[in-house]
């Protein structure tokens, strides 16, 4: 996965608080992985660990009721990213000076878990099975528990005959290309096979022989007491089969990593947090490529604040159009438009332009924009302006010439 940058989104002082409060929020793709498993910064590793498997414990699929198995699966890989980043030494430093963006600029999402001490945590095995790691993360290339052939399909999986993962990257546009939808080129760190030896790991020409240390199986098993351990087979890493001679071009793995440049349609009527699928655009498997999913963010705007479909905004009109009114000019996304101010305006009213928002991702309609005139009260009058309110005063039955309590206590201490 490659989600960049947190996004923070500010009203820039569009509207009194009243109004926006509803309106602001900050919004994120990933969250904090301290957060995610619920430890201070300054948490040691066994404090790590422990925390973990409190949480493993608590949202393993096996153990929630069918209809809440899905979300204890997103939950259960999100607290292993989480540890497995915060258990690691150079990770942990890495994710502590740069965040998420530093993880995922270096390492796959895959790569993320290699070299992760995951049974360090389960020593005692606390009642869990390997099927649900096997499931869940087999595909990156290790076998967290169980013993030999626990995997639910009923024996060991052939990492040649599967379909490359899907990938996750977050992309920043913004308002304007939201509302009106645009073509972006991004750029997609991902495993391709190999096009020397077309994935199979072995220099062309050369041939395998049975791995001597799973005996064919891809997996040894570690035995602790009554706990037992199945890895991914370090030797032949799962193929039963040992490379005798390794690509030179991929050193046997089959892939290489690269950084590919692709171009996304985004539609129009986008939000924070949209999910677009790009098929085909995932790391590539023996089986077929997996997807790409992009995560739109979109950037705050200086002038406008989003709200759903509608847009909010915010301008300022002398004492005398908001008494007199007057035609002003007003800010869309499609440019400056003009709006009549009627008579007797008050500060604070709210204004609607029709079909001025944004529209719906889905084509039904486009939203309005919400207009809130804010009357500015001069503070410098001259000697003529002050005379002529003094004046429009009077006619208004007000004593604009009456003094204050403060002149009156000036005059009698003179």
């Amino acid at each position: 996965m490659t989600p960049p940058a947190r996004l923070q989104r500010a009203s820039n002082n569009l509207s009194p608080e009243s109004l926006l409060a509803d309106l602001v929020k900050n919004m994120s793709t990933k969250k904090d992985y301290y957060e995610v498993l619920g430890v201070a910064k300054s948490a040691s590793v066994d404090e790590i660990k422990k925390a973990y498997r409190q949480l493993a414990m608590k949202f393993h699929p096996d153990r929630v009721e069918p209809a809440q198995k899905k979300e204890a699966e997103e939950k259960f890989k999100e607290i292993s990213e989480a540890y497995a980043v915060l258990s690691d030494t150079q990770k942990r430093q890495l994710y502590d000076q740069y965040g998420h963006s530093g993880i995922d600029q270096k390492y796959a999402y895959e790569d993320i878990f290699k070299g992760a001490d995951f049974s360090s945590v389960f020593g005692g095995g606390g009642g869990f099975s390997g099927s649900i790691f096997e499931d869940i993360f087999g595909d990156l290339g290790f076998d967290i528990f169980g013993g030999g052939g626990s995997s639910r399909s009923g024996g060991r999986q052939n990492p040649r005959a599967r379909r490359g993962r899907d990938l996750e990257i977050t992309v920043s546009i913004t308002l304007e290309e939201a509302a009106g939808g645009v073509e972006k080129s991004i750029t997609v760190p991902r495993y391709e096979m190999c096009e020397t030896c077309g994935g199979s790991g072995a220099k062309p020409g050369s041939k395998k022989i049975t791995c001597t240390q799973c005996k064919g199986s891809g997996r040894v098993v570690v035995s602790s007491g009554f706990f037992q351990l199945a890895q991914t087979c370090p030797k032949c890493r799962g193929q039963g089969e040992f490379i005798q001679t390794p690509c030179p071009a991929c050193g046997g793995e089959g892939r290489q990593r690269k950084t590919s440049t692709i171009r996304v349609k985004v539609p129009p009527g986008v939000d924070n947090g949209s999910n677009l699928r790009v098929r085909g655009e995932g790391e590539a498997g023996t089986a077929g490529r997996g997807d790409l999913y992009v995560i739109i963010e979109v950037k705050p705007h200086s002038v406008f604040v989003r709200r759903g479909n509608d847009l909010i905004t915010r301008i300022s009109i002398s004492v005398t159009k908001a008494i007199l009114g007057a035609d002003v000019d007003v800010p869309t996304l499609e440019g400056k438009v003009s709006m009549k101010i009627p008579p007797g305006t008050q500060s604070g009213k709210i204004f609607r332009l029709k079909e001025k928002g944004v529209p719906d991702v889905h084509g039904h309609g486009v939203g309005d924009e919400l207009v809130q005139v804010e009357v500015d009260i001069p503070t410098r009058l001259t000697a003529e302006q002050r005379k002529l309110i003094e004046d429009f005063a009077r006619l208004s039955g007000e004593d604009a010439s009456r003094e204050s309590f403060g002149e009156k206590i000036k005059k009698t201490f003179r």
